[in-house]
């Protein structure tokens, strides 16, 4: 039985239980923002392994600040804010900052194998920023034909949403990128969009990815925690 199918049939038999499920799930909300190797924990409670992390002053946090102090710089890679709501705490946060849309996805072909492309000496996903009037889904499929050089056979759920910040022409902006399961059933040859900076495009199979775990972006790995495509999750990805 589905999670969702069991949390149903707890709440039409009991209602005080299911007010209590209501409650847990809404307290669990975190989120995840990435400025390099460092990462910001937004979350409504302390994390399990709370000795990793620097507590950051929610009530004078500023995200361009901090990236402007803190990025490559030495000393902590993990920092945790504590808020009482999470959800509505990232909307002040994106509220005071430049945010960009992208979206991309996770491909996986007939044999089970996943699709990933390399770029700026790193293991990666195919993703890029969503064209005007365009859907996230039409902006993820578009990305993964133009830098891979396949045609996308459908596009399933959403897996997550991740949040990392960059610089752009001076400026301190924040990119939200939608991912999406995709499948694969065609034969085309791949080809990495060379003027994207991508020199390689690559199937791997879920027990050969430690390639990839070994020289990938953070917010790659939430997207590979999401898809269950390794095991011990370090922190954060384990809080």
């Amino acid at each position: 039985m589905s999670g969702c199918n069991l949390i149903a049939l707890i709440c039409s038999r009991n209602s005080a239980t299911c007010c209590s499920i209501s409650v847990l799930l809404n307290m669990a909300q975190k989120y995840r923002i990435y400025i390099n190797e460092k990462v910001i924990l937004l979350t409504e409670s302390v994390p399990k392994n709370v000795e990793y992390y620097q507590k950051i002053d929610a009530q004078k946090f500023d995200l361009k600040a901090f990236y402007q102090q803190f990025n490559g710089q030495p000393g902590s890679k993990y920092y945790f804010l504590l808020c009482n709501n999470a959800k509505e705490y990232l909307k002040k946060v994106i509220a005071g900052i430049t945010l960009i849309e992208a979206a991309g996805g996770m491909v996986i072909n007939s044999k089970g194998e996943y699709l990933f492309i390399y770029r700026n000496d790193k293991w990666d996903l195919p993703k890029g920023k969503l064209e005007k009037g365009e859907s996230k889904r039409e902006g993820a499929v578009r990305e993964v034909e133009e830098e891979c050089g396949i045609t996308v056979g459908g596009i399933g759920k959403k897996i997550c949403k991740t949040y990392h910040t960059y610089t752009v022409k001076g400026e301190v902006v924040l990119k939200r990128t939608y991912w999406y399961r995709m499948s694969y059933k065609g034969i085309e040859k791949l080809k990495p969009q060379r003027e994207e900076g991508i020199t390689d495009v690559r199937w791997f199979r879920k027990g050969h990815i430690d390639a990839i775990i070994k020289n990938t972006f953070p917010s790659i790995m939430d997207v590979l925690a999401k898809m269950d495509l390794f095991k011990d999750k370090p922190a954060p990805l384990s809080e």
